[in-house]
């Protein structure tokens, strides 16, 4: 470090040497060069008046710059080639407050460093007191070098000085203790920032800087990172992320595919916004990971258009698919089947083997399925256990024909899954473009009722769409919407057909029978509108209906005569029975023991738990339960123990004849001594002829029911026959008038 003494005699300031040159020239002159009296006077005096004038130009000069440097916004302190003060500004002052009491024109810097260093003032000097002191005074003789100093109060303060012609120091002083703690900000939010984040030159695009987050993210070491640019991790060319018409603007995301150290590819959300960074044009990159949410959207784009089961196309991929194949087909002669798959027995494996099983048996379908068709050809699952397959390019139905055939037998080959041996058919229903349709929906329509078609006359075969089919689902369709109409305004009415004790010849109940008169058409045969009902699910209004309604006029009849309501299966699935005959009984005041209801063992064919509590809870109620069509089902014996039912009816198949058929009179005669060993009350549906009812009688059935005795009537013609039993006394004259 030169020493400031030594300085000293190397250079003299040059204020000093302009004060020696108006020195001498005020000087006695030499005898050789004495003049005039007067005329040396009067040079003196002008001599004189202009010293005093440069010493007032001076004044004001210095005046001038102590102005202007008051004006700056920085700190501006002048240094003589002794490293003494000459001239400083307030803010200088006010930077250096704790030490402002040492400055005066002439003090030494080194002095005040050092009073301030004892004083504390210097916390970076704490410990190393006079080495921080010659570093600093070295540090004032590197032009352009600068560097910080904090003060006690925290503040930090950054220095620049330069060195004057004359030796002198020139120092500029700079508050950056705002911009320190923004940079600390910036620091702590970046660096401490879990979401990965990038600093790049704005010109070039050289990697400047990245946080940690960044770096386990990606996979490279920091070193490595710094090495590379932004457009080095792009695993495709395109324009930086800040490309923008509004420079310095925070831009909106936008996506990019970055590749990491381990070569895998990732998706990226970057948000951008330019910055200065080093004293340089920056950008910093916010880079959110959205690889996870991108493969979620591709998955829900996807399933949108696909089965997530079997990964075939759904039916909305379907119809577009179809249409570009009848696109195609009109530009040509050629045909386009529409064949709709269905499973046989796959309800079978899945109750028996579990939804496991079932699950890859649709697959293993759908891949056989995918294995016999050509390249072409489309295919799809429409729903659980159906399939739709496209194929164009036809000349001729047997075509069609020849595809059927070789489904069939791909799908009959048994599958193995999970050590069991599965075997399940297919119904294939057929539909051919244009003749049975010109677009999607319509072939899609027509083939499924061939499918329905097909199921009906014999499974495992193909069927092809007929105009006929068609005639009957328009016929299904107005059924459904008219009998919508006829439930909503309650047209539907219950006829009761009389249940007669064989006995006593007298009337015991009725059994309710839904009738619909139709304005146009006349009474509706419930064999036309009852399996429209139950396909559709009108069969619950439809049922509710009859049950208010048969409540509500039986509870009008005299001699606690009974109504028996038939129930549908599918009026114990919606769980709400119980409280639908409850709230029939409290609103007619109907008493629970005159109402008696009909199940089929159909019902009971479910198994279900709920099924078997709901009937228990009736029964409590005392509602009688009776058992219709008894014999029918599949293991009738085995249901009677499954519930203590009051009443069993045999079917009208068994009683048809029965005079001239022992098989049926020792079928009869088997069910009624049943019946009297369980104390179940046996009554015979269908009499129709005298012979039949003596075979009754003779065998001790209970009750008859049937034309034989009355046909179904309204209930104002019920209320007759009721008064006129009361008015007869003999079981004949009863008959008679029931008749």
């Amino acid at each position: 470090m030169p020493n400031v003494r030594q300085r000293k005699k190397k250079l003299k300031p040059a204020s000093a040497r302009r004060k020696s040159r108006r020195l001498a020239s005020l000087a006695p002159r030499s005898a050789n060069s004495r003049r005039h009296p007067t005329t040396a006077a009067a040079e003196i005096a002008r001599t004189r008046a202009e010293a005093e004038a440069a010493i007032a130009d001076a004044r004001k000069s210095h005046e001038r710059l102590r102005e202007a440097i008051e004006l700056l916004p920085q700190g501006i302190v002048f240094l003589d080639a002794e490293g003494r003060y000459t001239l400083w500004n307030k803010q200088y002052a006010e930077i250096y407050s704790r030490s402002a009491d040492l400055f005066a024109p002439g003090a030494r810097l080194e002095d005040t460093l050092r009073i301030g260093v004892e004083r504390g003032d210097y916390p970076q000097a704490a410990g190393r007191e006079e080495e921080w002191i010659a570093e600093r005074l070295a540090k004032m003789y590197q032009p352009g070098a600068r560097h910080e100093q904090t003060l006690s109060d925290g503040r930090v303060i950054l220095i620049e000085e330069r060195l004057t012609g004359d030796g002198g120091v020139v120092g500029l002083r700079v508050d950056i203790t705002e911009l320190k703690q923004r940079e600390a900000s910036f620091r702590l939010l970046f660096d401490g920032n879990p979401v990965p984040m990038i600093v790049c030159a704005l010109d070039g695009g050289r990697i400047l800087a990245v946080n940690d987050a960044a770096v386990e993210h990606y996979g490279y070491g920091r070193t490595e990172f710094e090495t590379r640019t932004i457009s080095g991790l792009q695993a495709f060319d395109s324009d930086p992320p800040w490309a923008t018409d509004r420079p310095g603007d925070e831009q909106a995301a936008r996506t990019w595919k970055h590749v990491r150290a381990d070569g895998s590819l990732i998706d990226l959300a970057i948000y951008s916004r330019e910055l200065i960074y080093d004293e340089k044009p920056a950008v910093l990159l916010a880079l959110m990971d959205i690889t996870e949410r991108k493969r979620a959207e591709a998955r829900i784009a996807f399933l949108a258009q696909h089965d997530d089961l079997t990964g075939l196309p759904n039916r909305n991929l379907l119809r577009q698919q179809m249409d570009d194949i009848l696109a195609h087909a009109r530009r040509s002669s050629d045909k386009v089947a529409v064949l709709v798959l269905g499973l046989d027995n796959f309800k079978a494996v899945n109750d028996s083997l579990g939804h496991s099983v079932g699950d890859k048996l649709l697959r293993a379908v759908a891949k056989r399925l995918r294995s016999t068709l050509r390249e072409d050809d489309a295919l799809a699952r429409l729903n659980s256990d159906e399939f739709a397959m496209i194929q164009g390019g036809l000349t001729r139905p047997e075509d069609a024909v020849l595809m059927s055939r070789r489904l069939l037998e791909a799908i009959g080959d048994p599958f193995l899954l999970d050590g069991h041996s599965v075997v399940v058919g297919v119904t294939i229903g057929i539909a051919m473009a244009p003749g049975d349709g010109d677009d999607s929906e319509m072939l899609l329509k027509n083939a499924d009722m061939a499918l329905s078609r097909a199921k009906n006359d014999c499974r495992g075969t193909f069927s092809f769409f007929e105009a006929a089919m068609d005639a009957r689902a328009q016929t299904r369709r107005k059924i459904e919407t008219e009998l919508r109409d006829a439930v909503r305004d309650e047209r539907l009415q219950p006829y009761y057909q009389p249940l007669i004790d064989l006995s006593a010849g007298r009337i015991t109940g009725f059994e309710a029978l839904v009738r619909w008169p139709h304005p146009q058409r006349g009474m509706v045969s419930p064999g036309e509108f009852i399996p429209v009902a139950e396909e559709t699910g009108l069969i619950n209004a439809v049922g509710g209906l009859m049950l208010r309604r048969a409540c509500k006029d039986a509870a009008t009849w005299p001699d606690e005569v009974r109504v028996a309501v038939n129930l549908s299966p599918l009026q114990f699935r919606t769980g709400n029975l119980l409280s639908i005959v409850m709230d029939a009984l409290k609103q007619s005041g109907l008493s629970a023991k005159r109402l008696e209801l009909e199940i089929t063992e159909t019902l009971l064919l479910e198994k279900s738990s709920q099924v078997l509590a709901t009937l228990h809870a009736l029964r409590a109620l005392g509602v009688r339960i009776s058992m219709d069509d008894f014999g029918t089902g599949y293991s009738s014996l085995s249901y009677l123990r499954s519930f203590p039912f009051d009443k069993i009816k045999i079917d009208q198949s068994f009683v048809r004849d029965l005079g001239a058929n022992r098989e049926a009179q020792a079928i009869i005669r088997s069910i009624v001594s049943l019946g009297k060993g369980l104390g179940v009350t046996i009554t015979a549906e269908g009499v129709e002829t005298e012979a039949e009812l003596s075979c009754l009688r003779a065998e001790g059935c209970h009750e008859g029911q049937g034309f034989l005795f009355s046909r179904a009537r309204p209930n104002e013609e019920i209320v007759e026959l009721l008064r006129a039993q009361r008015g007869a006394d003999e079981p004949d004259t009863v008959k008679a008038r029931v008749a």
